[in-house]
């Protein structure tokens, strides 16, 4: 693939603070990363909710919505699966960009992809909150409600997070859920008060 180098950034014209101000709240990325089945979809659904019912611009971004369709061309090894976090985070910084609270649930098991996707964000000087969704492998595998787990046992799916291909857990996320001990409205709480204490959003 060439790539050119006759390319001029044209900056927009409502500078960040300004669009704050029109929106009544700061852009903001959450990335929910852990292992398939430990409820990311889930939290990331009553999250949306959530904040849309109050008012506050969002937008979830998942597999539903692009793997089948700006990344439908990717597979699931360790290459396609770096480009697929690759281009999540430069989707992300977008909508962040926007003013959006944009809210992504995806497994990215790799730590380094992660790291990329929040410098991503820093070098743009928009925030990036990063939440681990955490269960145990046999939690996830005893939900397993597409048969996934099962199929990876079996051999059928190759380079399966948690069975066939590594999940790195984070080192430091903002916040850290034990999924299978909590709530999904709870974890949305502490989430949306996270929001709040850092000024993203105000109280209603």
């Amino acid at each position: 693939m060439s790539v050119s180098n006759n390319l001029t950034y044209h900056p927009g014209s409502i500078p960040g603070p300004e669009r704050t101000a029109l929106l009544g709240q700061k852009g903001v990325t959450i990335w929910l990363t852990g292992l398939s089945a430990s409820g990311k979809s889930t939290i990331a659904c009553a999250l949306e909710r959530h904040l849309l019912q109050s008012r506050k611009y969002s937008y979830r971004l998942d597999g539903d919505n692009i793997r089948f369709g700006l990344n439908k061309d990717l597979g699931f090894d360790e290459q396609s699966r770096n480009e697929n976090i690759r281009r999540i985070g430069e989707v992300s910084r977008l909508f962040t960009d926007s003013g959006c609270i944009t809210i992504t649930a995806f497994i990215s098991p790799y730590r380094a992809d992660r790291d990329r996707a929040r410098q991503l964000h820093t070098d743009s000087s928009l925030p990036f909150i990063e939440v681990f969704v955490d269960v145990p492998l046999e939690v996830a595998e005893a939900r397993d409600p597409k048969g996934l787990y099962k199929k990876a046992r079996a051999g059928e799916i190759r380079d399966f997070t948690g069975i066939s291909a590594p999940y790195e857990i984070p080192f430091s996320p903002e916040i850290h859920v034990k999924a299978h001990e909590t709530g999904v409205e709870d974890i949305v709480d502490r989430i949306v008060g996270y929001l709040i204490d850092n000024g993203y959003i105000t109280r209603h």
